[in-house]
């Protein structure tokens, strides 16, 4: 099971099971806490996550170029969870929507220092020929994480009575032993640094640079997840059971990302995120139409699916297009262009549920995934599978 994951990558992943119970002891119950407690809407909802992602990623960009040009990956990680793992838990002290908007970014301050970097060092600490495994195990922990913090969030709303400030306040605990982890067990590797020259030569090429502008189309129709938990009430879940819901989803995405990511390495990156954003947009014209609890939560584990095929198989394919030099540069991309496709995603999503209708909003979406798998058939050429890819862009 273990074959071809190394230390850095267990340690990281650790981390990120750690940082993820943290994050989702809150996530969940964010949209319940805003809508009922501080009184926003879904368009004010649209606005934070939308706000929270783009500026994540614009320095997901920032930060992978210059862990390309410096000698440690490691301090721009640590810094990034240290930043998100005390910003966090201050929900707990919010009392109107623009204070959760102020916290939410200094949290996604702190993810965007860190992601570009965390991806380029676990690419740099794995074998080519096991890299969608890597991501897929990464991601893994990441939804293992994922999937107990809304549990821990559950049992502790039991026993306080569903005070969620206190519920918030306890997430501080697994961000601190994140960080302590880093400190302690996390290793640079050895590698080229890039050169000191313009920041335009990361500007992505040939078959990266199309992958992204298809990536980024996509993202246009992925709005932020808290609408689907949105939609969740309206269907009848309960605030007690939307962290068991969160949960459930979770653990289906942890259970099939590594195998995903396994048989990325054998049968190719492209095909495996063609048949994601297929049950992508599958799943959002289910949530359009859904009429039940049962169909809700059906619907969950199908979007699951797709976070499976995707998450760990897009990193590999960026890392298979690109020289070692340029991977924090790259993977900086990457998440830029996944994140700077948040804000407008959520933006249009919010706006369209409040003018028009879920009908109109989840089938916006879901025509974006369509519209992105035929673009990604026809812009991205394919290669060889798995390691085979090229290393730099034609």
């Amino acid at each position: 099971m273990f074959a071809g994951i190394s230390l850095n990558v267990l340690v990281l992943g650790l981390v990120s099971f750690l940082t993820d119970i943290s994050s989702e002891m809150i996530y969940p119950l964010l949209p319940l806490f805003l809508t009922r407690v501080l009184g926003a809407g879904p368009a004010f909802l649209g606005v934070i996550e939308g706000v929270a992602e783009s500026t994540a990623a614009l320095l997901k960009l920032f930060s992978g170029i210059v862990s390309d040009r410096v000698r440690r990956r490691k301090g721009l990680v640590l810094a990034g969870y240290s930043l998100s793992s005390i910003a966090r838990p201050l929900v707990a002290a919010a009392t109107s929507p623009v204070a959760v908007l102020a916290i939410r970014f200094a949290d996604r301050v702190g993810k965007g220092l860190r992601t570009s970097p965390r991806d380029a060092l676990i690419a740099d600490s794995t074998d080519p020929t096991a890299r969608g495994k890597a991501y897929g195990f990464h991601r893994a922990m990441d939804n293992g994480g994922a999937l107990v913090g809304p549990l821990a969030a559950t049992a502790l709303m039991t026993l306080f009575a569903e005070d969620l400030r206190t519920v918030f306040w306890l997430a501080a605990i697994p961000g601190f032993l994140a960080v302590l982890l880093i400190v302690t067990s996390v290793r640079e590797t050895a590698r080229q640094q890039a050169s000191n020259g313009s920041f335009l030569r990361y500007v992505p090429r040939g078959r990266l640079r199309r992958y992204l502008i298809v990536l980024f189309i996509f993202t246009l129709g992925n709005s932020s997840d808290a609408f689907l938990l949105l939609r969740a009430g309206e269907l009848g879940v309960s605030p007690v059971k939307i962290p068991l819901l969160w949960a459930f989803f979770q653990a289906v995405r942890m259970l099939f990302s590594t195998p995903f990511g396994a048989l990325s390495d054998r049968v190719g990156r492209r095909r495996l995120i063609i048949a994601g954003w297929s049950v992508y947009a599958l799943s959002y014209a289910g949530f359009a139409l859904a009429t039940s609890e049962l169909a809700c939560w059906l619907l969950f584990a199908v979007y699951g699916l797709y976070y499976s095929m995707t998450e760990g198989v897009e990193k590999a394919f960026v890392a298979d297009m690109v020289p070692a030099t340029e991977r924090g540069g790259s993977f900086g991309w990457y998440n830029f262009a996944v994140g700077v496709g948040a804000l407008p995603a959520s933006l249009f999503f919010g706006a369209i549920w409040q003018q028009a209708g879920r009908l109109a909003a989840f089938g916006f979406g879901a025509a974006m995934a369509a519209l992105a798998v035929l673009l990604l058939l026809t812009m991205v050429g394919t290669s060889a599978s798995g390691a085979g890819n090229a290393h730099s862009s034609p």
